[in-house]
Protein backbone atom coordinates (compact mmCIF):
# COMPACT_ATOMS: atom_id res chain seq x y z
CA UNK A 1 0.00 0.00 0.00
CA UNK A 2 2.81 2.50 1.06
CA UNK A 3 4.38 1.71 -3.00
CA UNK A 4 1.11 2.57 -4.08
CA UNK A 5 0.55 6.35 -2.46
CA UNK A 6 4.80 6.81 -2.89
CA UNK A 7 4.25 5.91 -6.66
CA UNK A 8 5.34 9.31 -8.77
CA UNK A 9 2.05 9.62 -11.03
CA UNK A 10 2.68 13.10 -12.63
CA UNK A 11 5.88 11.97 -14.68
CA UNK A 12 9.69 13.35 -14.74
CA UNK A 13 9.33 16.68 -12.97
CA UNK A 14 12.64 17.27 -12.69
CA UNK A 15 12.33 18.00 -16.53
CA UNK A 16 9.17 19.56 -17.46
CA UNK A 17 7.42 16.85 -19.18
CA UNK A 18 5.41 15.55 -15.88
CA UNK A 19 1.64 16.12 -15.11
CA UNK A 20 2.09 18.22 -11.68
CA UNK A 21 1.74 21.77 -12.96
CA UNK A 22 -1.43 21.17 -15.08
CA UNK A 23 -2.67 19.21 -12.03
CA UNK A 24 -1.86 21.73 -10.03
CA UNK A 25 -3.84 24.67 -12.19
CA UNK A 26 -7.01 21.85 -12.61
CA UNK A 27 -6.95 22.35 -9.17
CA UNK A 28 -6.61 25.93 -8.55
CA UNK A 29 -9.16 26.25 -11.38
CA UNK A 30 -11.77 24.07 -9.81
CA UNK A 31 -11.21 25.51 -6.07
CA UNK A 32 -11.60 29.25 -7.82
CA UNK A 33 -15.43 27.93 -9.73
CA UNK A 34 -16.39 26.52 -6.53
CA UNK A 35 -15.78 29.30 -4.62
CA UNK A 36 -17.71 31.40 -6.76
CA UNK A 37 -20.45 29.52 -6.57
CA UNK A 38 -19.88 29.61 -2.95
CA UNK A 39 -20.28 33.53 -2.77
CA UNK A 40 -23.21 33.44 -4.98
CA UNK A 41 -25.25 31.27 -3.26
CA UNK A 42 -24.45 32.86 -0.05
CA UNK A 43 -25.32 36.49 -1.62
CA UNK A 44 -28.50 34.88 -2.83
CA UNK A 45 -29.65 33.94 0.81
CA UNK A 46 -28.17 37.20 2.28
CA UNK A 47 -30.96 38.71 -0.04
CA UNK A 48 -33.48 36.64 1.14
CA UNK A 49 -32.81 37.75 4.99
CA UNK A 50 -34.99 40.15 6.81
CA UNK A 51 -33.76 43.56 7.22
CA UNK A 52 -34.48 42.90 11.39
CA UNK A 53 -35.44 39.77 13.40
CA UNK A 54 -37.86 40.23 16.15
CA UNK A 55 -36.62 40.00 19.30
CA UNK A 56 -36.28 36.99 21.14
CA UNK A 57 -38.66 36.71 24.51
CA UNK A 58 -35.96 34.11 26.30
CA UNK A 59 -36.35 34.76 29.91
CA UNK A 60 -33.04 33.33 31.29
CA UNK A 61 -31.24 35.59 28.73
CA UNK A 62 -29.47 32.31 26.54
CA UNK A 63 -29.71 33.13 22.78
CA UNK A 64 -28.37 29.79 22.15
Amino acid sequence: MWELLADNNFGDTRSGDGLAGPMALLVILLLAVATIFLIRNMNSRLKRLPESFPPSDDSDGNNA
